[in-house]
């Protein structure tokens, strides 16, 4: 995660400078449900991050984005341990970059697809076992802190009016 505000930077500064460049700063935050249980404890229990977008050449965008997300953990595997006094959770730092191409460029409405590629640092925790009962379950369950590479693909629909964007996809 240490090489993603030089990455972003490194993006900002190879943004075109014409007047036709399209420039999209996004933010999201979100709470899911199987998250609700967590408000006790000290750790944020809630989804968030951000997003950048700029045009390379008309149609061919760059984009990154990075962020947090409170529990990674499959529902099948979450709902189970949803029942135990102490569950174990497993969040996620990440950032991705990639390209976007997009159909209509100059339209209002324009479909696009995606790809990116990334890194997302992984954490378990387990609050109130004792480390010993925490490194017990991790050997167990072969839950390490990781690095692990990451690749998505995606697709959507752009609609733009003005300075107003909308971003309907995956």
């Amino acid at each position: 995660m240490r090489y993603a505000f030089a990455i972003m930077s490194a993006l900002l500064l190879a943004m075109p400078r014409t007047s036709e460049a399209q420039l999209s700063l996004d933010g999201f935050g979100a709470l899911s449900m199987n998250q609700l249980s967590s408000f006790g404890e000290s750790r944020v229990p809630a989804d968030f991050g951000g997003r950048i977008a700029f045009d390379l050449v008309p149609g061919v965008q760059a984009i990154g984005e990075f962020g947090r997300l409170g529990s990674v953990l499959p529902p099948l595997v979450a709902l189970p341990l949803s029942f135990l006094p102490r569950a174990p959770k497993v969040s996620a730092f990440y950032g991705e970059g990639g390209v976007r191409l997009l159909a209509a460029p100059r339209s209002a409405v324009s479909p696009y697809v995606e790809g990116t590629a990334g890194v997302a640092n992984l954490t378990f925790g387990a609050r109130g076992l004792g480390s010993t009962t925490d490194a017990l379950i991790r050997a167990a369950l072969n839950l390490v802190d990781t690095r692990d590479p990451m690749f998505g693909a995606g697709g959507g629909v752009l609609m733009r009016a003005g300075p107003l964007q909308v971003d309907l996809g995956y």
